[in-house]
């Protein structure tokens, strides 16, 4: 039986249907993605499961008692609180059911038998089933315990904490409830790639069911078994991850081209049939007069397919052949260096990703590439004819109060890109703002629709090199691929921070990375080619340190008797242990490769799709895989530091 069951559901706001008969159902287990373009309804849908909202019409079931939490876009804290606060709030039914128990038991211990005293004994036990059900006797150690888990430290302020951390306390109060069902808005924004990475490591391995909206590409390939497309006020369910979902959709949209298609040159055909003249009129039929009547009303229901943004960037004069010229630069604020000794020549057309932690200093670096600040150490040579466009990940460039059109074009009604003129209603339209909603404030509109201003203000002015900051942020996905092919087109050159790992992949044509205090290094390629080298970077050190570490050893070993050495071990640990100490690599081993392998079949999603019961014992085995492997390794190390 599904966790949670929508049937023809209806949702609309003004004319537009953001729900129109739409199906959907959970399974136990199951790590569904929720799609669609910006204002399609999608967190109207989520706040539906979490319920915290109701459709206008339709069937919902869920399962009796089931759990649900939902995690919105930016959570809201109490910045005073502690984090362990923060988390325990997550349980505040339970503590509330725990502080009423005392109160009761409190009373009874006063109360002398009689009516009054029943009553109290009533309440006491009903009280004591409720807080057996959730488990709230040791609240406090489910926080701590997830705490833990999740690596943070309960003394911590919240209001000192970034925005990834934030998010990490967010999902700390969701996680610490043990939810059946986990509702997740946009669960990537705040967070870099460890953290990102971290998060994709934690959903895989839960045992509740999960729903959840993003556009990270890379994110739904790795956590989602199956995508839901949130389309024209339909739900389309895809078993699979988001590369098998991209296959079936296209497949989908073409029979959908062809059908309709079809119909139009049909419906076509009768009406010209219907104009025709009297002895027409005389021989025509009922039902065929009835199928044109309702031909025409299935056509002037369908919704067809939104379009897309029409991306064109204004093409500035080119720039010098060198753009910028670091060479042995330093910056510090206080005693933390931020850059460390970099050198690096940015030349025409590079497209160059910036990547590391959530304040390693991307922003810094940018800047003096772009001689905006001036380094401590070293010297900084800017090439000549820079036309810059900047694009701001907070938006600060956008006044709310203004209106769409002055936003774009300020005291005038007509935008030049490339040497054309194009009135602003018809360029906003390009970015699939309607006519009616130009002289809208700014203030109206979504996160999504605001990042799409502001790219159509930054492409309507000759630039020579683009400044991304986190242009990927709250834009729906055929929008983010656009502006990928825009990017990969683009003959300037592209200066790009983003935590969106596809879109690296696809517009980088190399990475500067940090590698830590303050030091930062050049790859070629995208993030994906990034890793790749940095992970094989660490391996060959590793190797080499653990080169030293085995000759360090055999110089002391020499030094010693082998044969007292072996006695002394012996004595340490009984035959029984050594016998286990010896088992427990393999046993190690078999768990990782166990875990490895039933990983790979949640990650493909499939089993689901066929076997939903098979699924679940999956994904409960995978954490169980995970409980066996820290016990075995701290036997492990235990056994180990004993025969030393």
């Amino acid at each position: 039986m599904s966790l949670y069951t929508i049937t023809g559901a209806q949702l609309a706001f003004g004319h537009v249907a953001l729900l129109d008969h739409a199906d959907f159902s959970l399974e136990a287990g199951e790590r569904v993605g929720l799609i669609g373009r910006n204002g399609a309804g999608k967190s109207s849908l989520l706040k539906i499961v979490a319920d915290l909202t109701k459709p206008d019409d339709g069937l919902v079931t869920r399962q009796q008692n089931l759990t649900t939490v939902y995690v919105p876009q930016e959570p809201e804290f109490d910045t005073d609180d502690t984090v362990f606060e923060a988390v325990a709030a997550g349980l505040a039914h339970a503590r509330s059911l725990l502080d009423e128990y005392d109160v009761v038991a409190n009373q009874l211990a006063d109360e002398p038998e009689g009516a009054e005293h029943d009553a109290l004994m009533d309440r006491m036990n009903t009280l004591q089933s409720s807080l057996d059900s959730v488990d709230a006797w040791n609240w406090s150690t489910r926080v701590a315990t997830t705490l833990q888990q999740i690596g943070l430290n309960g003394e911590a302020r919240v209001g000192s904490l970034s925005g990834g951390m934030q998010k990490r306390v967010a999902l700390a109060r969701a996680l610490v409830v043990q939810p059946d069902v986990l509702l997740l808005d946009e669960p990537t924004n705040h967070l870099d790639f460890e953290g990102i990475r971290w998060l994709e490591d934690l959903l895989v391995s839960l045992r509740a069911g999960l729903f959840f909206i993003t556009h990270d590409r890379a994110f739904l390939d790795r956590v989602a078994t199956r995508i839901v497309d949130l389309d024209r006020g339909r739900l389309l369910s895809y078993p699979g991850n988001f590369s098998a979902y991209q296959t079936r959709k296209a497949q989908q949209l073409e029979i959908e081209q062809v059908e309709a298609a079809k119909f139009d040159k049909l419906l076509a055909q009768e009406e010209v049939w219907i104009r025709k003249g009297v002895e027409a009129r005389r021989t025509r039929s009922v039902g065929r007069i009835a199928r044109l009547v309702e031909m025409r009303n299935q056509r002037a229901e369908r919704r067809n397919l939104q379009g897309n943004v029409r991306l064109d960037v204004g093409q500035g004069e080119k720039s010098g052949k060198i753009v910028a010229e670091l060479t042995d630069v330093t910056k510090r604020y206080g005693s933390r260096t931020v850059v460390d000794n970099f050198t690096v020549t940015v030349m025409r057309g590079d497209k160059i990703g910036f990547v590391g932690p959530n304040g390693a200093g991307k922003t810094t670096l940018l800047k003096m590439i772009l001689a905006e600040l001036a380094p401590d150490e070293g010297t900084v040579r800017v090439g000549t004819n820079l036309q810059v466009a900047y694009f701001d990940q907070m938006r600060a460039q956008l006044d709310l109060e203004k209106s769409l059109a002055d936003t774009i074009s300020p005291g005038s009604e007509w935008v030049e890109v490339n040497g054309q003129k194009k009135h602003v209603m018809s360029y906003l339209g390009d970015f699939l703002f309607a006519p009616e909603r130009a002289r809208s404030p700014v203030k109206s509109l979504s996160g999504g629709e605001r990042n799409r201003l502001l790219l159509a203000r930054l492409f309507a002015r000759p630039a020579n090199v683009l400044v991304l900051d986190e242009p990927t942020n709250d834009l729906d996905i055929p929008t983010l691929e656009l502006l990928e092919e825009l990017l990969t087109e683009y003959d300037g050159t592209v200066l790009l921070v983003s935590h969106d790992r596809a879109f690296l992949d696809n517009v980088a044509t190399s990475v500067i990375a940090s590698e830590g205090g303050g030091k930062w290094r050049e790859y070629v390629g995208g993030f994906t080619d990034w890793q790749i080298q940095r992970d094989r970077s660490q391996q060959m050190a590793l190797d080499a340190q653990k080169e030293a570490n085995k000759d360090a050893g055999k110089d002391a070993a020499a030094a010693k008797d082998p044969a007292a050495r072996n006695t002394q071990r012996a004595a340490k640990l009984s035959f029984k242990e050594q016998r286990e100490l010896e088992a427990l690599p393999p046993k190690i081993a078999a768990l990782e490769a166990e875990q490895k392998t039933i990983g790979a079949q949640l990650e493909d999603g499939s089993v689901f799709a066929k076997d939903p019961q098979e699924g679940t014992r999956l994904t409960e085995r995978y954490a169980a895989i995970d409980e066996e492997l820290l016990v075995a390794l701290e036997r492990w190390d235990e056994l180990e530091n004993r025969r030393k």
